[in-house]
């Protein structure tokens, strides 16, 4: 009778380790390789602040909303592509990284891809500016780099999230069958 209480007590430990490393890959991401290709997409979005946006105004000008990007007659689309891309292309991408949480790669993902609508938005609106006669240059280099690395961005991370979807369930595919297989002793042992 021993034995039997021991060996319950031996799975039943087994089995809370199994659980708490399942929930802490839960949790956490590896992006392995693709870590880098993020770090440098979010240096390509934050250089694309320093490039002209529209005319003279230049991605930061945008994001301050200053007379220079008012000359340029820069339309909310534009305005609001700068400051999703910073908050989440930037921002939560970094955090997602450096603390490798699901939770914030996911955020990263769908801000993101909200950025990426609003960055081709952002485009059109500097097209159908010039048809119109609305004061203002035509689209600059920083809004096609900014909008074409965050769309690259949103793919990766994407990639990233997916792929530990794919980590989660295997490791829960491998948690059931050594469930089964633990059953199966028991069955065993209390026959025998």
């Amino acid at each position: 009778m021993n034995d039997s209480g021991a060996t319950d007590s031996n799975m039943d430990a087994l089995k809370a380790d199994v659980d708490a490393v399942e929930r802490k890959m839960a949790g956490e991401i590896d992006p392995g390789m693709r870590a880098v290709v993020v770090a440098v997409l979010v240096f390509l979005v934050l250089g694309a602040l320093a490039l002209p946006h529209t005319g003279d105004a230049k991605g930061y000008d945008v994001l301050a909303g200053d007379t220079i990007a008012l000359d340029e007659s820069i339309a909310l689309p534009s305005r609001v592509f700068v400051w999703l891309s910073l908050v989440f292309g930037v921002g939560f991408s970094v955090l997602a990284l450096v603390t490798r949480r699901w939770a914030l790669a996911w955020i990263a993902v769908a801000g993101s891809a909200v950025a990426t609508v609003f960055g081709m938005l952002a485009i059109w609106t500097r097209q159908t500016a010039q048809t119109n006669q609305v004061v203002g240059g035509s689209i600059g280099a920083g809004l096609v780099v900014g909008w074409i690395a965050i769309a690259l961005l949103t793919f990766h991370w994407i990639r990233v999230v997916w792929s530990k979807t794919a980590l989660q369930l295997a490791a829960e595919d491998q948690r059931r069958r050594a469930a089964a297989a633990n059953e199966d002793d028991r069955e065993w042992y209390h026959r025998a």
